[in-house]
């Protein structure tokens, strides 16, 4: 992959020419850029190549596409691009200067701080130091950033359900070339092949109707753990698409997708669900999660293609590691295809009993999306969930109304999540009978499994947990040991309701979601 070296390259692997101190200099090559690690800095410069969804082949291409990547990296990184530089001089002896206009420079690059690459989040995982609030603690950032970034017009075809299927399409022609019908990896290729297009069709009006709806934004667009870092104890993101707006102004799902499935393919796709769920919590988007897995799809088959363009690249053993990789993402590609088996899944419990707890675990060894009551029924009054309302009972959002409206809204969402063909827990007191009747029936008109978890702890327990949820904060529910005496005198078993769904946990011990999931549906498809 290496290509010819220009001259001022060369010229910049002495230490002595960078204006802070630098002991040695490394140089890593992309096919499309090159990168000087120099001291407490690294400096990136753009090929000057057209490979067709890149040009840099003009220098001013090259200057415009530096302040870009400055511009769009900065919301998820932020001070860790500092500043687009240039190179004065000649090729053989070349001088840093700042980018300013009116003054003669022969190449462009950027200049960002380094970060110690063992805290990149691909390694930290490999070594086991990633840990899922990391990921959560992100995703909520990420939610923030997709809201206030512009989103698609009528000016642009991004967002299409055109310009959805295009790089698709590119992605299965790239691999044809490389992928011949005796490959192990031809059966995936060919039933991933044939699985897009029978998605796109199906889901055409729905990626017109999610751009008509402002879905379609300005993206990161390569959001991959090999692009996060863990830089003074918060995950950044880093390395955004600025070369092709095609690659970024995209649904916002596919951006949230190629996380999810990044830590799917690296065996922890906990990691990927609880950061997914806590996505969701912040944006509502579970309509979002229609298209959810053809962007999965699309992003693995994405990886396969760069590692389909390694091997016609690399030879011997590099390119022999480049062609399992691509059949690796293939095979994890077909997986994506194949469909779960719904289910759905209640809480019944007091305050304090643990049901976020439950449910949490039960998302982390699951693909369930998980509906909070706190968090919805913030929701529907235009709040966050973390907001403090101080509204006491019955007053508020926490009027009888505003919780006959809240228990709708997640029958409704829980409805729409079923018909998409994921699994479902809401997570919510439902004290009494009548609030789980709905989704029992729910279950029984989709034919799919159901259950109640019934979470029991002892009431010092419960009052002893909601003293200390208050004093920490940050907690959607708002509820007091008030609430909790108002439940005790309302609460309804759900042994009651005459099902056999009931599931009894011990609240004051941990939950394995894994062995739960087993009590409440079949297993979930491979993967």
């Amino acid at each position: 992959m290496m290509s010819e070296t220009p001259a001022w390259l060369r010229a910049l692997q002495e230490p002595a020419r960078f204006p802070h101190p630098v002991e040695g200099v490394e140089l890593i090559e992309t096919h499309i850029s090159w990168v000087l690690l120099a001291g407490d800095y690294a400096y990136k410069f753009k090929k000057p190549v057209n490979l067709g969804f890149v040009d840099f082949s003009a220098l001013h291409l090259r200057r415009y596409y530096c302040r870009e990547e400055l511009r769009r990296n900065h919301p998820l990184a932020g001070d860790l691009y500092e500043a687009v530089i240039t190179l004065r001089g000649t090729p053989d002896d070349p001088v840093f200067g700042p980018d300013e206009d009116g003054v003669e420079a022969f190449e462009y690059g950027v200049r960002m701080r380094r970060f110690d690459e063992s805290e990149r989040l691909d390694h930290a995982l490999a070594d086991g130091r990633l840990e899922a609030s990391e990921l959560e603690d992100f995703t909520e950032r990420l939610a923030r950033y997709h809201a206030g970034t512009a989103v698609a017009d009528n000016e642009t075809t991004w967002g299409t359900p055109e310009a959805v299927a295009a790089p698709a399409r590119d992605n299965l022609t790239t691999l044809r070339r490389t992928v011949d019908p005796a490959d192990p990896g031809y059966p995936h290729l060919k039933a991933v092949t044939a699985w897009t297009e029978q998605a796109h069709h199906r889901l055409s009006p729905v990626f017109a109707r999610r751009r008509a709806e402002g879905a379609v934004r300005e993206c990161h667009g390569d959001l991959h753990l090999g692009n996060m870092a863990r830089v003074e104890g918060r995950v950044i993101a880093f390395d955004c698409i600025e070369f092709n707006p095609a690659f970024y102004w995209i649904d916002t799902m596919n951006e949230v997708a190629f996380l999810a499935m990044d830590t799917r393919d690296r065996d922890r796709p906990d990691l990927g669900r609880r950061a997914l769920n806590r996505y969701l919590e912040h944006t509502g988007d579970f309509a979002g999660m229609e298209v959810f897995d053809y962007y999965q799809v699309y992003r693995a088959l994405v990886r396969a293609k760069v590692a389909a363009i390694r091997v016609e690249q690399e030879e011997g053993e590099a390119a022999e590691t480049a062609r399992a990789e691509m059949e690796e993402y293939l095979g994890l590609a077909d997986t994506l295809t194949r469909p779960r088996q719904p289910w759905l899944t209640i809480t019944h419990g007091l305050s304090g009993s643990g049901k976020s707890h439950a449910s949490g675990a039960l998302i982390a060894a699951t693909d369930a999306i998980r509906l909070r009551s706190d968090v919805e029924r913030k929701r529907l009054h235009g709040l966050p969930p973390d907001a403090e309302t101080g509204a006491g009972m019955d007053a508020g959002i926490y009027t009888a109304a505003a919780s006959d409206r809240t228990y709708e809204h997640l029958l409704a969402r829980a409805e729409e999540l079923l018909d998409a063909g994921w699994p479902v827990v809401v997570d919510a007191t439902f004290l009494t009978a009548d609030r789980r009747a709905p989704f029992r029936a729910l279950a029984r008109r989709r034919g799919c499994s159901f259950a109640v978890l019934e979470l029991e702890a002892p009431e010092a327990v419960l009052r002893e947990r909601i003293t200390a949820r208050a004093a920490a904060g940050g907690d959607a529910s708002e509820a007091d040991t008030a609430v909790l005496e108002a439940q005790l005198q309302r609460r309804e078993p759900p042994a009651g309701d005459g099902g056999e769904d009931v599931l009894r946990i011990d609240a004051t011990r941990p939950v394995d979601g894994e062995a739960l999931h087993r009590r409440i549906a079949p297993p979930e498809r491979a993967g």
